[in-house]
């Protein structure tokens, strides 16, 4: 099954090879890290081969996500090495300017046993840990064949991607049988893992480590720097788009013309998903004729003259996140999962979200249960939403309020996340987390 695994990794490689040296040429993207994914790092990497812990990160968000989990492990573990990986080259952009705790930075290698190899002898990992449902099936049995310990953690299975790997639950059922643990976030994820196959003593249910990720409102990052393009006046209605992706900027510009209506003086934050998208958002809000700028055009601390900012810069939106007077989450209004609604909750502002939150439902659900945030049935209903918001502060402070507290209430997920890992690390220490136990 595994050789199959290999053969079709291959087929998808070759099939897939023109729209890669696009991207490459488009938009120099791969460029520089085919050496690091075929296995071929530097020998200064770790050149006196000295045990480590490594994590992969697949993208900016996971990478956002383990920061407090990394602190913890180099100040606990500080006899090991500690390495991060990602696949996308924004994850791998973010993970080198805001993760110090790090010992290097590198990119995954491709799942193919001579690329993993490599990888593994250089880094000579104690301990290797996916982020959410990073599961590599070649690199786990080469980890489980070294004695290399293994743990999911923030781990989920989403409604839209459980069907898919329930279709190949026997080959599932090898893979996860080479995890050892799996720290996940909730009942829902910790019983579709056991149902593919893992064996339930092993599940934990940690919770989510995205609420641990968050500063608290009042924490003073270098990041926030961005904050000195932004001297938005609070009388000034500022809208935040955050992650969007290809055909909800279209939408949210036709709500952003009703807005103008009632708020004229309303400023719009437009912040695409993907980097290589800035440019194309850019030309259609000039297209649609509103005075538009780029963040990296704009001047240090003066208020944007403009309609539209288009944010294009990596790692900042989750700070421009409190100047908004409402914020509408991307990646939900077209079928792509949705992202995350917590970045804007701890700053207490009231959320705005479409129907396609696969990626984040149980978090969603509780948003929307605690009224802290707004679900939209369909693209039609946002302009009349944004609206009603901004002319109701009363309604605005109430969701703002609740989504705080929710976050507040959730955080915990680091610590029981640390107790489990340290049963790998240190197998006598004990442990107060109680397995996931399957309901009969």
């Amino acid at each position: 099954m595994y050789i199959l695994y290999s053969i079709l990794v291959l087929a998808v490689f070759a099939l897939a090879s023109p729209w890669f040296g696009y991207q490459a040429l488009r938009y120099r993207k791969y460029v520089g890290s085919l050496g690091q994914r075929m296995g071929y790092l530097p020998v200064s990497f770790n050149m006196d081969g000295d045990p480590s812990i490594w994590i992969h990160a697949v993208s900016v968000g996971a990478v956002l996500t383990e920061r407090p989990l990394v602190a913890d492990l180099k100040r606990r573990y500080p006899g090991f090495r500690l390495f991060l990986s990602t696949t996308t080259m924004a994850g791998q952009q973010l993970a080198r300017r805001s993760v110090p705790n790090v010992d290097a930075v590198f990119y995954f290698p491709f799942d193919l046993g001579l690329f993993v190899r490599r990888t593994l002898d250089l880094v000579r990992p104690r301990l290797f840990l996916m982020m959410e449902t990073e599961i590599w099936p070649v690199l786990l049995r080469e980890c489980q064949r070294r004695g290399v310990k293994t743990a999911v953690v923030n781990g989920r299975l989403s409604s839209r991607s459980f069907p898919r790997y329930r279709l190949i639950r026997g080959f599932m059922a090898r893979v996860l049988g080479d995890i050892d643990r799996f720290c996940v976030q909730s009942d829902e994820s910790a019983r579709r893992f056991v149902e593919l196959g893992a064996e339930a003593g092993k599940v934990v249910v940690t919770g989510s480590l995205k609420f641990d990720s968050l500063d608290p409102p009042g924490a003073v990052r270098a990041r926030e720097r961005v904050l000195r393009y932004f001297r938005v006046p609070p009388s000034r209605p500022t809208i935040v788009a955050g992650s969007t992706m290809r055909g909800e900027e279209a939408t949210v510009l036709r709500a952003f013309r009703r807005v103008r209506v009632a708020a004229p003086s309303a400023l719009l934050v437009l912040a695409p998903r993907h980097p290589e998208r800035f440019g194309e958002v850019e030309q259609l809000c000039r297209g649609e004729g509103w005075k538009t700028v780029r963040r990296t055009e704009l001047a240090i601390d003066a208020e944007p003259r403009a309609d539209i900012v288009v944010l294009d810069t990596i790692g900042e939106l989750a700070s421009l996140y409190q100047i908004g007077t409402v914020v509408f989450v991307g990646g939900s209004l077209v079928p792509t999962g949705g992202h995350n609604v917590l970045e804007p909750a701890v700053f207490g502002k009231p959320i705005v979200f479409g129907p396609h939150m696969e990626n984040f439902r149980e978090i969603a659900d509780a948003f929307v249960a605690a009224d802290a945030a707004v679900r939209l049935d369909g693209e039609g209903q946002l302009e009349i939403t944004l609206v009603e918001l901004l002319g109701d502060p009363v309604r605005r402070a109430r969701m703002g309020a609740a989504a705080r507290a929710l976050v507040e209430a959730n955080r915990g997920a680091k610590d029981k996340t640390m107790m489990v890992l340290e049963t790998l690390l240190q197998p006598a220490a004990p442990s107060n987390v109680v397995p996931f136990r399957p309901i009969a």
